[in-house]
């Protein structure tokens, strides 16, 4: 569990921008300390704690410290593969949907950091999901990784055109899968 923050992590954690932070900082609105010999700074979590709850910032990112995911796919030994792997890794909450719609309505009321998104499901295609998902600012930091087994190139360039930030051919590797992930969030490799 991490005990102090870098304003990076600590406006990924409140999801607003660095800037954000480093100004509530220099403010003195979020307390901290300059690393001894540098300008950089660091947030106790503590401290961080409160000013979520002062600022009525959802504290769950931090207690959890963990990234949601959140795993669409009407193939359910795929989802189950899945969300084994990504639980044992031990860096992601995990919940699944099998189909657009109830992707649609966990999205909004879950906030993942991340959607894992088959692109061929069987109510609503992965296109649609990744524009409404980037038609709602407030999920502007949400990451998206395709996944389909049969994809032509110019659809690839579609789907990234509509949103998605990563395109996997299916059948991968979930290692593969994961390091995408991680990547794509910043998270460190475990």
């Amino acid at each position: 569990m991490k005990t102090v923050f870098t304003t990076g992590e600590a406006a990924k954690i409140c999801k607003v921008s660095q800037q954000t932070i480093i100004r509530c900082f220099d403010s003195g609105q979020l307390k901290g300390f300059r690393v001894p010999g540098s300008r950089f700074r660091r947030i106790p979590r503590d401290i961080l704690f409160r000013f979520m709850k002062e600022n009525g910032i959802p504290t769950d990112a931090l207690e959890s410290g963990k990234r949601k995911a959140l795993v669409v796919d009407d193939d359910e030994e795929l989802v189950e593969l899945i969300r084994d792997v990504l639980e044992a890794d031990g860096r992601f909450e995990v919940r699944v949907a099998n189909n657009g719609f109830d992707a649609g309505m966990m999205v909004k009321e879950y906030h993942p950091d991340i959607i894992v998104l088959d692109v061929m499901l069987p109510d609503i295609n992965g296109k649609e999901v990744c524009q409404r998902v980037r038609s709602d600012s407030a999920l502007d930091d949400v990451k998206i990784i395709c996944i389909s087994g049969m994809v032509e190139a110019d659809k690839i360039g579609e789907l990234k055109d509509a949103g998605a930030n990563e395109f996997l051919q299916k059948p991968f590797e979930v290692e593969n899968l994961v390091d995408r992930m991680c990547h794509l969030l910043d998270v460190q490799p475990g």
